[in-house]
């Protein structure tokens, strides 16, 4: 029965990594697939999409949070100076949102406190014209969990 599910799980994984489209690996196409997969609902692209978003880039973001000591201001080019920093931010949002809709309490917390504890000054681009800090919304995720928890 288990050699049955280690042949089940290596061919779930061969038809994941098959179904994912990193395009050019670039942090801003990887969250952009991440932002499209969390609002279809695939919670399986979601994951790979920030995960390899966050393997690839988040020394340089923790790097660039490193030189910081408020939320970087100026205009779109000014702030998209911190491109790493803002993705894997972005990111780890966006994982957390997915893993809270999927259930996954424990994990979603454990994204949306490494954002606020490692990278809590990443921005994202709203279409709307402005930034948001998506470590300020994950603070208020984490006040949601914490409430639901003690009730």
């Amino acid at each position: 029965m288990q050699f049955i599910l280690m042949i089940f799980t290596f061919f779930v994984s061969i038809n994941l990594a098959t179904a994912q489209d990193f395009s050019d690996n670039t942090s801003s196409s990887l969250t952009s697939q991440a932002w499209n997969a969390l609002n279809s609902g695939d919670h399986a692209m979601v994951i790979a999409y920030t995960d390899k978003c966050i393997e690839l880039y988040l020394t340089q973001a923790i790097e660039m949070q490193s030189i910081l000591s408020s939320l970087p201001q100026g205009n779109q080019e000014d702030v998209a100076k911190y491109w790493a920093l803002n993705d894997v931010g972005t990111c780890l949002f966006i994982k957390g949102k997915s893993l809270l809709n999927h259930g996954d309490k424990v994990s979603a917390q454990t994204a949306f406190q490494m954002l606020v504890k490692q990278l809590s000054y990443a921005q994202c681009w709203d279409s709307n014209g402005w930034f948001w800090s998506p470590a300020e919304a994950a603070k208020k995720e984490l006040e949601r969990l914490q409430v639901k928890t003690k009730i």
